[in-house]
């Protein structure tokens, strides 16, 4: 079975791949029948040969995932800089948010209870 997939090079720290048609059984490193394109996540640059690829998986080759992802935003013309990542808050920051709400919305409870005795207190006064 022949699969689309990334090589890893570059150093440690600083890795580089690039994207492979190798046999599946061979290492993750190892000798590739062709090689596709690259993708460089330090300096965020992916370049990969759609034409190549399309012959590779009408041959019956598979793709991996992250192989896929690139070759779509290859196809779109997305560039991989330009990707916005949706800020993720932390365990703690979402706790903390909650813990806000929970506080706010029983105060807020408080006041329309104590907003509702008010006019009460008041006929009973007069």
């Amino acid at each position: 079975m022949v699969r689309i997939r990334m090589k890893r090079t570059g150093t440690r720290n600083a890795a580089c791949f690039r994207i492979v048609v190798m046999d599946q059984r061979s290492s993750r490193d190892g000798r590739a029948i062709e090689e596709l394109g690259y993708y460089d996540p330090v300096r965020k640059v992916e370049k990969v040969d759609l034409e190549r690829a399309d012959y590779w998986v009408g041959v019956g080759a598979q793709v991996t995932e992250t192989v896929a992802d690139i070759i779509d935003r290859a196809r779109t013309g997305k560039v991989l800089a330009e990707r916005v990542r949706k800020a993720s808050p932390s365990k703690k920051a979402k706790a903390k948010a909650e813990a806000e709400a929970r506080a706010t919305a029983e105060a807020e409870a408080k006041a329309k209870e104590e907003a509702a005795a008010a006019p009460a207190a008041e006929e009973a006064k007069a």
